[in-house]
């Protein structure tokens, strides 16, 4: 295992040490050393919840026979970031992210992750983090928002700005514009609307790196926590088998995300550019052609 680099021998005695400063027993050591990266904060409401993702991926390795290890990532909210300065470190964010993810794993040779984002930019950046060191890998997100209420009818972040059109026109009231404010976002998980962090959510099944239901799932449904239980045992699978994240996603998993992409529900032009950006980082050579917009034939979803 690559954890062997850290705890077996007499020359990585000092490194067990620090294992054993930790709380971590000579047993839990003896298992593969799972990475649980959480993107857990309080200021992003998609993110707010995945504490508790987390605690479930670690159950799940845990019963699985790992030791599961959390680990911090960033993530910029990009809806509170929209319209000033911040909109400017929202993108960077991700290669912060993918950085972030590699330093980790590298340094303290981790036997595989358990990537637990949930928004934009943070997504795409943990997955490009696991393409990159090609090591085995599961996308365990937060799941999405509930839709809002107003005006009797169900809507999603989208209304909010159309609102304050709307009020800028003269179209509604202050009462009105504060009404769609309080209640266009009634709960924690990704803005519901296909956006990055759902399109993106949905395309790592496609893609075959999350587990069915990953991108579907609302992020206050029990059933989130058993599919972050599952992950972390699925995990374990993976690092048995030797199975790593290069080997999911090529070219043919590829042709099946772009194929959900243009011919359901998602037609992002920045999921192209999410996948280019990780081109570089798969081993083989992939036609620029398959990034065109018309749909290739449909594998399996």
């Amino acid at each position: 295992m690559r954890s062997d680099n850290v705890t077996k021998g007499s020359e990585r005695a000092p490194n067990r040490s620090l294992f054993y400063a930790l709380g971590y027993t000579p047993e839990e050591l003896e298992r593969p050393l799972i990475g649980v990266v959480s993107a857990y904060s309080e200021i992003v409401p998609g993110h707010m919840n995945l504490d508790k993702i987390a605690d479930a991926v670690k159950a799940g390795v845990e019963m699985a026979g790992g030791t599961p290890i959390l680990i911090p990532a960033i993530g910029v909210c990009d809806g509170i970031a929209m319209g000033h300065v911040g909109m400017k470190y929202s993108l960077a964010s991700r290669e912060l992210i993918c950085d972030s993810v590699e330093t980790m794993l590298m340094a303290h040779q981790l036997d595989g992750l358990v990537l637990v984002p949930n928004c934009d930019k943070i997504v795409p950046g943990m997955v490009m983090a696991a393409v990159r060191m090609d090591v085995p890998a599961v996308v365990c997100s937060g799941g999405p928002m509930l839709a809002g209420s107003y005006g009797g009818e169900e809507v999603s972040l989208s209304k909010m700005f159309e609102a304050v059109g709307a009020y800028k026109a003269g179209m509604i009231t202050d009462e009105q514009l504060e009404d769609c404010t309080c209640n266009c976002c009634p709960s924690c998980g990704s803005c519901s609307g296909m956006y990055t962090a759902n399109s993106m959510n949905c395309l790592c099944e496609a893609i075959g790196i999350a587990l069915p239901g990953n991108g579907t799932i609302p992020a206050v449904y029990s059933k989130r926590l058993q599919l972050a239980k599952h992950a972390g045992m699925a995990i374990m699978d993976m690092v048995n088998k030797g199975i790593t994240a290069r080997q999911i996603i090529n070219e043919r998993s590829i042709r099946n995300a772009l194929t959900c992409d243009t011919s359901s529900v998602i037609r992002l032009t920045r999921s192209r550019l999410i996948f280019l950006s990780m081109r570089a980082f798969w081993c083989f050579s992939a036609d620029m052609a398959i990034y065109s917009l018309r749909p290739p034939t449909l594998l399996i979803l």
